[in-house]
């Protein structure tokens, strides 16, 4: 029993030390409110207590009162109330308050600038601070006071933190110049000058800040470019990949303005290319950034190689477009946009073909990607992958989503008309799906076959009815017979055309096609008045075909007449025009629709062979192209939003022209990289002449030796330990020996000295 009684005690402390232990060691975590949620208290005693906080003379609470409006910001709360209190921490000791002091006036400097004028002194006072952070943040709030009042007072810090030691600090002077370009244009040779200045760095954290003041200030000024373009090359992997997009940009608009065209020619069945060595260059040195980590950076580089216009080099850009593919929607659905433009390169589209199945559409696809890839499909297809194409259009026409299937429904038609062999496979696909009892299948399939119906030459006397694409006449009766149950108007619409067209074809007559026609007209007749205007319209030009078809058939005539009455008084304007033109039109070929007499009417009255000519011909050149879309544009660039919004080119696609004759390659520097200011300097010395003697006196340094061979470096300083040992033994052999003379060591000393001291100093 009392082991018992003892194990439970053990038990009971050692849970307790365990929840000590545990409680001390997530001490700092603070899950409680009075942990980091604390900072998001919004209640009006917090709110009260942090204006108490902020004019305490404790860091700690000022540091806390920071903490709670640096949170509140960050969830979007207005705390622009604070700022006369927060003003007065600017110039604290503590650095974490001076932190959070500056992400506050950064966030607020532009709504309150009167106020943040009261801290100026302060701003330029830390400048010249001893932290790189504390400058470069004060030079960010002093840029972001939109007051042009102030634009010497930052012209001049500019000016300070572009020749500072640290390259964050150049860096935050570099951002800082297109700011102070906004808030005065009048200082812009003054920047230019500093962002000169700033070309010479050689620090890849500073350079792609540099770009973007460029590109912000002088944008046109490119010669300042001619003395660091290789260098700028050789730095370009090294940079921030953020500033790696700016500076590939730059350089791009270099080299289309300042080095030659490239000029590709052939040889003897040998395809060449005249390159210039300095756009080779720029080539070699970006290429490693298309296995970057940031699409961004990928797509500048792809950007670089198409504008450059190395052909040789596109090849290069697929494999890295297709991975990423598989990074994530938002990267891939603008991927395929760039991909589509490339698409009608004669060099890409090649390498892209054997690619095609990369492009098929998956379940989870949003659907711009879905639309993006159906038509990058077909940009794709060819004689050889059309049949497998073909049978993904064929799958995509089952989809959930009725834009996908209407575009699939077209591409199909697109697929015919740009690929003649498939045509074949295409009218069979299309006839098969009239059969669905999908709506949104049988309406676009219907549109689609019209549509590549009206690309046909004009079916009259003397021309054939095929042209080498398959049309079976049951194609049309199948669409008359299901006429009452399609319900979308627009195929509707096309039923009619169709059998409004070809009801009066010679060759169709013996095949009886022409038989439905009057009952097709009929039923149309019948749903007049619920139709929209579109089928209202159609219906009015199939009886004016009827009448022309048969002028001597008394009920199609009757049909026709009440027709015609019902148009007259319709709702709809379109529908009236079209009725009173179709009456003048038909005056010669029945002369009864219309109640005024035939000799008062004004104007030719044309015969039947005219009228026909009028109605069943002019139908292929106004026909539009069955699948376009918006990227057909060849005036959008590569790397621009007009490339993934289908617009037309917008601002940031500014590209320079080629110039015939590049400028001399003697003006770009030779490209070597140049240690930064920051680099730590060594000096070796050559060893001082063997002597068994201390020298005194000061010895003149010698000048800074970078030593290029490490084993040379190390047998130099072996070389010098090993004199240095024998210089020792010969003191101490000296030393023995020199007991009985004294005087004459001494004396002999002195004068080594005199003469060490004489060497060193020459």
């Amino acid at each position: 029993m009392s082991a018992l009684t003892n194990l439970s005690e053990n038990a009971s402390r050692l849970g307790m030390r365990l929840q000590e232990q545990l409680s001390e060691h997530t001490r700092d975590f603070q899950f409680t409110k009075s942990g980091a949620s604390a900072y998001l208290d919004l209640s009006d005693e917090k709110l009260r207590t942090i204006r108490k906080q902020l004019d305490s003379s404790s860091d700690r609470d000022k540091l806390d009162a920071m903490k709670r409006l640096v949170a509140l910001i960050s969830k979007g709360r207005n705390v622009s109330e604070y700022f006369a209190q927060v003003v007065k921490n600017v110039a604290s000791h503590n650095l974490e308050i001076r932190k959070l002091v500056y992400i506050f006036l950064l966030r607020y400097a532009e709504q309150e600038p009167d106020l943040a004028l009261l801290s100026i002194n302060t701003f330029q006072r830390d400048l010249t601070d001893s932290s790189p952070l504390i400058r470069s943040m004060a030079l960010r709030v002093l840029s972001g006071i939109p007051l042009p009042m102030i634009g010497s007072i930052v012209v001049l810090g500019i000016k300070k933190c572009a020749a500072d030691m640290s390259p964050y600090v150049r860096k935050a002077a570099a951002l800082a110049i297109p700011r102070c370009h906004r808030l005065d244009a009048g200082h812009t040779t003054a920047l230019i000058d500093i962002v000169s200045s700033l070309l010479r760095d050689s620090s890849p954290l500073s350079i792609g800040a540099v770009a973007v003041a460029f590109e912000a200030v002088c944008p046109t000024r490119l010669d300042l470019i001619h003395p660091h373009y290789r260098r700028l090359c050789a730095l370009i992997v090294d940079v921030d990949e953020w500033g790696q997009l700016n500076l590939v940009h730059l350089l791009l608009c270099y080299a289309r303005t300042m080095l030659p065209r490239p000029v590709s020619r052939q040889e003897e069945e040998i395809w060449a290319e005249d390159v210039d060595d300095d756009l080779d260059l720029l080539l070699r040195s970006s290429e490693p950034l298309l296995q970057s980590r940031n699409p961004a950076v990928v797509l500048a580089v792809c950007r670089l190689i198409y504008h450059s216009g190395v052909y040789s080099r596109f090849a290069k850009m697929v494999p890295p477009l297709l991975r990423l593919l598989h990074t994530s929607p938002e990267t891939e659905s603008v991927v395929l946009c760039y991909l589509l433009r490339l698409a009608d390169s004669n060099y890409l589209s090649p390498l892209l073909t054997r690619s095609y199945t990369r492009f098929f559409i998956c379940c989870n696809d949003t659907r711009a990607t879905k639309l993006t890839k159906i038509h990058l499909l077909l940009k794709l297809a060819n004689a050889e992958i059309s049949a497998s194409i073909l049978r993904e259009f064929v799958e995509y026409t089952d989809d959930t989503d009725d834009v996908v299937v209407n575009t699939s429904m077209r591409a199909i038609g697109k697929l015919a008309q740009d690929i003649p062999e498939s045509s074949l496979q295409c009218f069979s696909a299309l006839q098969s799906m009239i059969k669905d009892s999908t709506d949104v299948v049988v309406s676009s399939a219907v549109t689609v076959f019209k549509d590549l119906v009206r690309l046909r030459p004009p079916i009259g006397p003397g021309v054939p009815l095929h042209d080498g694409l398959p049309f079976p006449s049951s194609f049309i009766s199948t669409l008359a017979y299901r006429l009452d149950e399609i319900k979308n108007s627009e195929a509707r619409g096309c039923i009619l055309w169709l059998v409004g067209q070809y009801a009066a074809a010679p060759q169709l007559h013996e095949a009886g096609t022409i038989d439905f026609a009057p009952d097709v007209l009929r039923r149309a007749v019948r749903a007049f008045m619920h139709e929209r205007p579109g089928v209202k319209m159609q219906t009015l030009s199939l009886a004016a075909k009827m009448l022309t078809a048969r002028p001597k058939e008394d009920r199609t005539t009757l049909m026709c007449r009440h027709l015609f009455h019902l148009a007259r008084y319709d709702a709809s304007s379109d529908v009236r025009d079209r009725c009173r033109m179709l009456v003048s039109l038909l005056v010669g070929v029945a002369p009864g629709l219309s109640r005024e007499d035939a000799a008062s009417r004004r104007g030719v009255v044309l015969r039947g062979e005219q009228v026909r000519l009028v109605l069943f011909s002019d139908k292929a050149s106004t026909s539009a192209v069955v699948g376009g879309h918006a990227y057909e544009s060849n005036a959008m660039v590569i790397g621009s939003m007009s490339v993934v919004l289908t617009r037309s080119p917008l601002m940031d696609t500014f590209l320079p022209d080629w110039l015939e004759q590049g400028t001399q390659p003697t003006l770009r520097g030779s490209g070597e990289v140049k240690p930064s200011q920051t680099v730590p300097r060594s000096i070796v010395s050559a060893p001082p002449k063997a002597s068994s003697y201390a020298t005194t006196g000061i010895e003149k340094p010698t000048s800074p030796k970078w030593t290029e061979d490490l084993d040379e470096f190390y047998s130099q300083e072996s070389d010098t330990e090993e004199e240095a040992t024998e210089e020792e033994e010969e003191e101490e052999e000296e030393e023995e020996d020199s007991s009985s003379d004294e005087g004459s060591t001494e004396n002999e000393s002195s004068e080594g000295e005199r003469l060490n001291h004489t060497d060193v100093l020459g």
